[in-house]
């Protein structure tokens, strides 16, 4: 039985030096319930009992050899399998990096954000408000009751019959008024809806940017110097502006105001429709009526007030012929921009 644990330590020594051995299935041939080791050290019953204590270790000294020399060899495996992952994955940090891809503003979103900038050189503080409005800040406190004919033309989205999708931003206006007294000199853009048909020129959902001054003193000589200061700074220095006469329920006077073509110059072409004019927003002397229900005393202050659509301006700006491309999210066209 000795010569036999013997044999077997020395036929386990030469498997496991094999490069090409596979350890798990060596550990099962010597060590497993049917393995070569157990099988011998199942007859030791069959000894003497004087020679069973030296049998007995030389057993166990065969197998603790083989789990040694297992869990070595296991060992240096996986830290060689290790090394070679890294040497595979390893990374040449001095080659140039691969840059993402970088995306740019939305042009409605640029546009915007030139408007602001425009009207921030000149004073103004940007005022945001909720777009879930109720009737009183979107109509009544802009001198239009219930029954006034100017809803009619505006289809608004209602919630209740108090409560509303805001069909324009002159509610931010409003509720300045009621918290803060003049001077005041505000802008608030943002998302503003209306029921309308979606076609290359309307949509149930657009953008504005208006604009608010009372104080003391506030002529419509200021309406036409700011909205003449901000046409040069978004469609070029040579831009001249017109009034034309109009009707808003919240200002008195009231005005369409027109820019000259800045692809013509004035001359006529086919993005002004050969009349050399433009129009881009209307604006006007804040009613009295809207100030008195603010709280703020119309013997005293006065004030103008405008209103300009984003998308109109940024589809003059970039020479883009239908307003549900700035809605489709695609990038062919937006990577114009």
């Amino acid at each position: 039985m000795k010569e036999k644990l013997l044999s077997i330590k020395k036929e386990a020594e030469a498997a496991l030096r094999s490069a090409s051995s596979d350890l798990e299935e060596l550990r099962v041939r010597y060590l497993g319930k049917k393995g070569e080791l157990t099988a011998v050290t199942r007859g030791m019953g069959a000894l003497p009992p004087e020679e069973r204590p030296a049998i007995g270790a030389l057993a166990n000294e065969v197998r603790a050899f083989i789990e040694g020399e297992i869990a070595r060899l296991k060992a240096e495996r996986e830290a060689e399998a290790k090394a070679e992952k890294l040497r595979a994955e390893r990374l040449d940090v001095t080659m140039p990096a691969r840059l993402p891809a970088v995306g740019g503003r939305h042009p409605l979103s640029q546009t915007q954000r030139d408007m602001e900038d425009i009207f921030l050189g000149m004073g103004f503080t940007i005022v945001d408000g909720p777009e879930v409005e109720l009737d009183y800040y979107n109509f009544q406190a802009l001198n239009m009751p219930e029954g006034h004919p100017a809803r009619d033309t505006q289809d608004t989205f209602y919630i209740t019959d108090k409560i509303l999708l805001r069909s324009q931003t002159s509610g931010v206006q409003i509720r300045t008024m009621e918290k803060t007294k003049p001077p005041i000199r505000i802008i608030s853009p943002g998302r503003v809806y209306r029921s309308d048909e979606v076609d290359a020129t309307h949509s149930p959902l657009f953008h504005q940017v208006e604009g608010l001054v009372v104080d003391r003193g506030i002529t419509m000589g200021d309406l036409r110097g700011t909205l003449l200061a901000f046409a040069k700074g978004l469609f070029g220095e040579n831009t001249r502006i017109r009034f034309r006469p109009h009707h808003f329920p919240y200002t008195e006077p009231s005005a369409e105001v027109d820019v000259s073509c800045f692809v013509c110059g004035g001359e006529g072409c086919r993005l002004c429709k050969n009349e050399g004019w433009i129009e881009v927003l209307g604006c006007g002397m804040v009613h009295p009526n809207v100030l008195r229900g603010c709280g703020i005393d119309p013997d005293v202050y006065s004030g103008f007030a405008f209103g300009i659509g984003i998308e109109r301006v940024t589809m003059l700006k970039y020479h883009i012929d239908d307003m549900r491309l700035l809605y489709e999210n695609d990038l062919r066209f937006l990577g114009q921009f």
